[in-house]
């Protein structure tokens, strides 16, 4: 399994953050690679919420399904997708100074019978662009 993690500090309440976040759609806005989110299941406790999703990834397309795992409002969220890739994803949101200590770690399998080995590094070194991407636009969209 490998493990990503970044962070990134954003210059807006965490309630702000927190609740931009907890549309399963903003996924669209700050995750390179993702494509479709659909299928929305919302539980009342957010524990137990799921969707359906597409990802692109080194050119191939995956099919997967993420379920909240953990929910503590304006705190954390942990979730957990299974499908072409499984992985689980952990938000930290923290108030500091004038705004908000965001912080990601993905844990992710890369489905090497489907890329081959060759392209592990590769594709670890993508991911690893695209979790900084995700925190960048997630800034630029709550700071604007």
């Amino acid at each position: 399994m490998v493990r990503v993690e970044k962070s990134v500090s954003i210059m807006a309440p965490v309630e702000k953050v927190f609740e931009y976040m907890a549309d399963p759609k903003s996924n669209l806005d700050f995750l390179p690679g993702l494509m479709d989110v659909r299928d929305i299941h919302e539980t009342e406790n957010h524990i137990g919420t799921h969707f359906n999703w597409t990802y692109k990834m080194a050119g191939l397309r995956f099919e997967g399904e993420t379920t909240v795992l953990e929910w503590v409002k304006n705190k954390r969220v942990v979730t957990q997708g299974k499908g072409g890739i499984s992985s689980k994803w952990f938000f930290s949101f923290e108030p500091i100074d004038n705004g908000t200590a965001l912080s990601l770690a993905v844990e992710y399998e890369i489905p090497l019978p489907v890329i081959g080995k060759l392209a592990e590094a590769v594709i670890r070194k993508q991911n690893e662009r695209e979790a900084e991407l995700a925190l960048s636009n997630i800034k630029v969209r709550m700071e604007s």
